[in-house]
């Protein structure tokens, strides 16, 4: 197949394109950076110069790759900007689908994210709704999730990969990054609230499976859903940071992790990392 990535010099999306190419697809990789471009090429994919911003130019990116598929990979949290993250899935994505549809693409993969569920006792299913009815950053952080899982149903075969926390190389959890130094500076609590992780690689891995799933949305993420109790102290040492201080605070009602049930029974998608217990040691 013939995949339009948009997304493709992100820390995923350079994980995907080799995915995809070795699986025999064709992808045309979408940035706005030309420093990127060269990125892109260099792992064997064709790259296009565009905004997703502009609705118009986008359009005509997405004609002239004449795609089976579109592939939505896009973030923009380099500078850790949840508000400008938000305004690529609310933007972004509308101007994708328009451009996918406008194009006559019937297909479309899209990231989403596994801890925009409300509040509940246990690991959260692709069945629980959506938790718009928080305080306010974090309604504003869910309801560009609806806004993004919204606009891609409108194509006839979708698919959300809403995938746990990325950690690996280019993600906020690898040595140097946001988190680490985080932890390094005694900001990280190891507390009652319950993540799923999911490692890069596992993440692109599920992105090209997705290409033969059935529409509907998808968690991506590992075996093993934890407390901070649980994995903070072991993501401190395997980035060289102090042991944590621990909080016995209560858990935080949307904290609760996601179940993997449906992609590894049903789909058979299989994460390479089981659990972050080996994955942050290996990342």
């Amino acid at each position: 197949m013939r995949i339009f990535l948009a997304g493709a010099s992100g820390a995923l999306g350079r994980r995907v394109v080799p995915a995809l190419l070795g699986q025999g697809h064709e992808v045309v990789g979408l940035t706005r950076n030309p420093a990127s471009a060269g990125t892109i090429e260099a792992l064997g994919a064709a790259a296009v110069l565009g905004d997703v911003y502009d609705a118009a130019g986008l359009a005509d990116a997405v004609a002239a790759a004449r795609p089976d598929v579109v592939m939505h990979q896009l973030t923009d949290l380099g500078a850790g900007d949840r508000a400008a993250n938000a305004k690529v899935r609310v933007v972004g994505t509308r101007n994708l689908v328009d451009a996918a549809k406008a194009a006559g693409v019937r297909r479309i993969v899209a990231q989403s994210i596994s801890w925009a569920y409300e509040p509940g006792a246990g690991p959260a299913t692709e069945d629980t709704p959506l938790d718009l009815h928080g305080a306010p950053d974090r309604v504003a952080t869910v309801g560009g999730i609806q806004s993004l899982e919204t606009a891609v149903a409108e194509l006839p075969e979708w698919v959300v990969l809403r995938y746990g926390t990325l950690y690996g190389p280019g993600t906020w959890y690898e040595p140097g990054a946001l988190m680490a130094e985080a932890a390094r500076a005694g900001n990280l609590p190891a507390n009652a609230d319950v993540s799923s992780f999911v490692h890069v690689d596992d993440a692109a891995s599920a992105a090209v499976a997705a290409l033969d799933w059935s529409p509907g949305a998808v968690n991506v993420c590992d075996d093993e859903p934890a407390a901070g109790h649980e994995w903070v102290p072991v993501f401190c040492a395997a980035v060289g940071a102090p042991e944590p201080a621990r909080s016995d605070a209560e858990r935080t009602g949307w904290a609760r992790g996601a179940d993997n049930t449906l992609a590894r029974k049903e789909l058979g998608w299989v994460p390479s990392r089981t659990s972050w217990r080996d994955g942050f040691t290996r990342a």
